[in-house]
């Protein structure tokens, strides 16, 4: 299977790290690709700063008669890692004294000063326990009905004459699953509402905010919220109504919407709107890795970054798609989950996304990693991303 390596800045050896898992690694990628798990791979990895792993494997596109291979610089949809660079944005307005962590939403947005939502606050929404309910509701409770779906609903029978499209107060009439701080529950639906924070304090869309408070700093050319033809002809094809869009951003075809659809540019996408390749996405866990300063750029201060990447969860449970933990371990908008199944420093936090997707950062052993393994179908598979994670961390010297 054809394997394409990408830019690095050092050998393996030179941070202390065994060349030979790098093949184990690919091995593995693709022994995944034949079982028709993944349908490619790529990935990049640095310690102390400096990239020394960098590749891709599989085919570009989902069509069995296409030879292009992926590359290390395909472009691929990050989903959920989103969030993770929402937390720093967030972070970034509490340490300039906008709001603190604590600041009740209804401070900010009117339809959360009422109750029961005047007990949810910035740091809730961060740990997924505001008590709204979680990605996974469809599965828990009969005939739910999802915020998306709500607020689609409510932009179909939406009227000019019914004034500025309030689509929270909408969506909060599904009401609260838990009370804010009963349990941790993954709320997309939550990040959504941080970024209309964002925007509400700043005065411009949360994505505007990233884009030049974060992405351009960092020099992440590659990392954007929209297509554009030259990332268009650099992304990965994953099925037929996907190679139709990136086709017609290409060509310059604009999209017909209707009403409903336009009013979607309302609601901020920042629980899982950003694309990106795997050594963009390298810098960004790097400047968390030098605690908020990248290559003497800074984004965010040293104590920001400890705050948000320090475990903030005790004896919260977790029952979200069949866990069953008593003790959610998290950090403010970062995963930092504990266990017999990881090999990573117990200093660790990552973020993945669907699809799927992974960023991995251990400050003890100051490595960083950054993998997509686009799933077959709507299917998941754990050995995609924590197998990985230990394939990686072998390596360490």
């Amino acid at each position: 299977m054809l394997q394409i390596q990408g830019v690095t800045d050092c050998s393996p050896a030179e941070v202390g790290y065994d060349a030979s898992r790098i093949g184990v690694l690919n091995a593995h990628f693709e022994k995944l690709i034949e079982d028709n798990k993944l349908q490619a791979a790529s990935y990049c990895a640095s310690r102390y700063g400096k990239t020394f792993m960098h590749g891709a494997i599989g085919p570009l596109s989902y069509r069995e008669d296409r030879p292009e291979p992926l590359l290390p610089t395909t472009v691929h949809n990050i989903a959920s890692i989103t969030k993770a660079v929402t937390s720093v944005a967030v972070a970034k307005l509490v340490e300039d004294g906008i709001f603190r962590f604590n600041t009740p939403v209804g401070d900010i947005l009117e339809p959360f000063k009422v109750a029961p939502f005047d007990k949810i606050d910035i740091y809730s929404l961060l740990t997924h326990t505001s008590g709204m309910f979680p990605d996974c509701a469809e599965s828990l409770v009969p005939y739910h009905k999802s915020y998306w779906q709500v607020i689609d609903e409510f932009f179909e029978k939406y009227t000019p004459e019914d004034g500025e499209p309030d689509w929270i107060k909408a969506a909060l009439s599904c009401g609260l699953n838990k009370q804010p701080g009963e349990e941790w529950q993954y709320c997309s639906f939550g990040f959504c509402l941080l970024g209309e924070v964002i925007k509400k304090v700043t005065g411009i869309t949360a994505e505007q905010y990233i884009e030049e408070q974060i992405l351009k700093p960092l020099g992440m050319k590659d990392t954007a919220w929209e297509l554009t033809p030259e990332l268009a002809r650099r992304a990965i094809i994953r099925n037929e109504r996907h190679e139709k869009r990136l086709n017609d951003i290409v060509d310059g075809k604009q999209p017909e919407y209707s009403q409903a659809e336009k009013l979607w540019d309302t609601v901020s996408r920042t629980g899982g709107g950003l694309i990106s390749t795997p050594a963009d996405l390298l810098r960004f866990a790097n400047m968390l890795l030098g605690m908020g300063t990248l290559e003497g750029t800074r984004i965010i201060g040293r104590k920001a970054v400890e705050k948000i990447t320090t475990r903030t969860l005790y004896g919260i449970p977790d029952h979200c798609w069949g866990a069953n933990e008593r003790d959610r371990s998290y950090g403010i908008g970062l995963d930092m989950r504990r266990g017999p199944a990881y090999l990573y420093s117990e200093t660790t936090y990552f973020h993945e996304g669907a699809g799927a997707c992974c960023m991995v950062i251990d400050p003890t052993e100051q490595l960083a990693a950054v993998w997509f393994v686009p799933f077959t179908g709507d299917n998941w598979y754990a050995e995609g991303l924590y197998n990985v994670t230990n394939i990686i961390w072998s390596g360490l010297t």
